[in-house]
């Protein structure tokens, strides 16, 4: 199967508040954001033309951008506006949004106060494929091969590019031994996420999920949560061990990729996905609007 690649396909991107065609859309290779990782972006899904938690995913964007030490030049009201142009002149309506924000190429060092913040919106089509009920078979992940940092070593609350550079060495390694994905832990040998999900376990009927001090704190993972405790499940937020998954009965990923998605094994622990896992998947399909497969 051919993949056709990002660079060369038809549509229109948002740049620097203009709408240009998707080819034109362009950075110099001397930007800083490719240098140094000084970038920051957002993953968001559209349903139905509705574009879920719009408002919490720009205010996150530009609380990124304070972390890395620059401001965006776009109000988070221009943003939203922008995100609907986008689906609107592509004519989409299920479909995948990555809003970005970089810094740009009038100066080449680690020192960089003097450079333009760019940003650009993009979208493409990201239709349902799968049932819930494909979706319960579950992932099978490996351990990563990374963990993530403490924060005192890098801004791990900013949804920063250069934080995702262990989280894709680690999932081609998964990937390559033919697993899903991989599972990350931290600093301190807890449990933090997959390498680009939020990680939910159950044990004897109570949800845990670890605290995120350390990694970020998932838009999706929050609503799920919301949605848990709405229906009376005890969500407890606390430090995980590797070793607690040999009592746990279900695991489960969140994130704007993944919704809600079941784990069938991490590594030689095996697991059933069950009804906590499909309630709240089914319940999250209905919160976003999820079109019928």
């Amino acid at each position: 199967m051919t993949m056709l690649p990002f660079d060369d396909r038809d549509g229109f991107i948002w740049y620097n508040g203009e709408m240009l065609p998707w080819r034109e859309t362009k950075l110099h290779v001397l930007s800083h954001g490719l240098h140094y990782a000084s970038a920051v972006f957002e993953g968001e899904r559209a349903y139905s033309g509705n574009i879920f938690k719009m408002q919490e995913h720009h205010e996150r964007l530009h609380k990124s951008g304070e972390l890395l030490g620059f401001e965006i030049p776009y109000s988070v009201e221009e943003i939203n506006k922008a995100s609907m142009e986008v689906l609107e002149r592509n004519g989409w309506t299920d479909a995948y949004l990555r809003p970005i924000a970089w810094r740009g190429s009038e100066m080449m060092a680690v020192s960089a106060q003097k450079t333009k913040i760019h940003v650009a919106i993009a979208a493409w089509q990201w239709p349902s494929y799968f049932t819930p009920e494909a979706r319960m078979k579950g992932l099978r992940l490996d351990w990563a091969v990374w963990n993530r940092p403490d924060p005192k070593t890098a801004p791990t609350s900013s949804k920063a590019a250069g934080l995702y550079m262990i989280a894709t060495l680690s999932k081609h390694a998964a990937e390559a031994k033919g697993y899903d994905d991989a599972l990350m832990l931290d600093y301190r040998g807890q449990i933090a996420e997959s390498t680009g999900s939020n990680v939910f376990l159950i044990q004897d009927g109570v949800i845990h999920t670890p605290t995120p001090d350390c990694f970020l704190d998932g838009i999706t993972r929050q609503t799920v949560i919301d949605i848990a405790r709405s229906k009376g499940y005890e969500v407890v937020e606390r430090a995980i061990m590797p070793e607690e998954l040999a009592k746990t009965q279900e695991v489960f990923l969140t994130g704007t990729a993944v919704e809600v998605t079941p784990v069938a094994s991490i590594g030689d622990y095996t697991f059933t996905p069950g009804d906590i896992t499909r309630d709240l998947l089914v319940a999250y399909d209905e919160m976003v609007g999820k079109p019928a497969v």
